[in-house]
């Protein structure tokens, strides 16, 4: 297995082909976002946050709740786009009943808003994108407290002083690290800030050129390049992984295409993900 991609200071092992599968995981959050494929690596994430109920997105939980007891690990937990919550009942009592096994998991309905915590002074928080589907973008949080600026330069002493008098000496602050587009129209990016202040972007760029219009990309709910060039002085995040490129491109082609078509103030901080067999 290869090792995780480290990004912005963040290990991503991700795998996602536009229509065929995507399971994007965060090894050092204990979180994946979505479940096309449940790999040894996907079975070790305790939580699962769902952005939409495609089979590529979310065809192997079974499995994934499967191995995990197998292997006598905890019972997942499933964050599902509240619109899917009923359905996805059905489709895990459909699997009990056909593989006479429990399958225990916690199932939580999602909306827009919607915070879960992930321990460690840590939540993921979901919102709104666009795809032909209900489709919900999730973002990681990460709680920090933050000296209080009238501190700030002060000796140790004197803030340690200023605690013993029962003075709050720190403010917390959240800090968004990721930000998961999951499928979606770019308006997505337009309209949630998240999505470019977060410390790493991971956003679907499924067609990189004109043997797919945008126009047509559009009708099937994806993000072009043509789109991402359009808004590159938007993007204030850190580093950005491109997922879910169609299968039409080959990895060596399409890193020659952003290698070409990419602005400067963006070519240096995309990764465009390689690959199953590469990964």
């Amino acid at each position: 297995m290869s090792p995780p991609l480290q990004l912005a200071g963040i290990a991503v092992d991700a795998v996602s082909v536009g229509g065929l599968l995507t399971c994007i995981q965060l090894p050092g959050f204990d979180v994946a976002f979505d479940m096309g494929r449940a790999d040894r690596g996907a079975v070790c994430r305790s939580t699962v946050l769902f952005t939409h109920a495609h089979i590529d997105h979310m065809g192997d939980v079974a499995a994934h709740c499967a191995t995990r007891s197998l292997l006598g690990m905890a019972p997942p937990t499933y964050l599902v786009p509240a619109e899917n919550i009923d359905a996805f009942h059905a489709l895990m009592d459909a699997w009990r009943a056909l593989d006479r096994s429990e399958l225990a998991c916690t199932v939580l309905p999602a909306a827009p808003g919607t915070r879960h915590d992930l321990g460690r002074g840590r939540f993921a928080q979901a919102f709104r994108v666009l795809h032909r589907v209900p489709c919900l973008g999730w973002s990681i949080w990460e709680r920090r407290e933050k000296l209080r600026p009238e501190l700030v330069g002060r000796s140790s002493a004197e803030i340690r002083a200023a605690r013993e008098r029962g003075e709050r000496i720190t403010d917390a602050t959240e800090a968004p690290v990721v930000a998961f587009s999951g499928d979606t129209l770019i308006e997505a990016i337009d309209h949630e800030p998240i999505l470019r202040q977060a410390r790493l972007l991971i956003i679907e760029v499924t067609f990189l050129d004109d043997r797919v219009s945008v126009a047509d990309c559009r009708s099937k709910g994806h993000v072009h390049l043509d789109e991402v060039i359009a808004r590159a002085d938007a993007f204030e995040n850190e580093a950005i992984l491109f997922t879910h490129t169609s299968a039409r491109y080959g990895h060596a082609q399409a890193l020659d295409i952003l290698r070409r078509r990419l602005p400067p103030s963006l070519a240096d901080r995309v990764t465009l993900l390689p690959p199953p067999e590469h990964r």
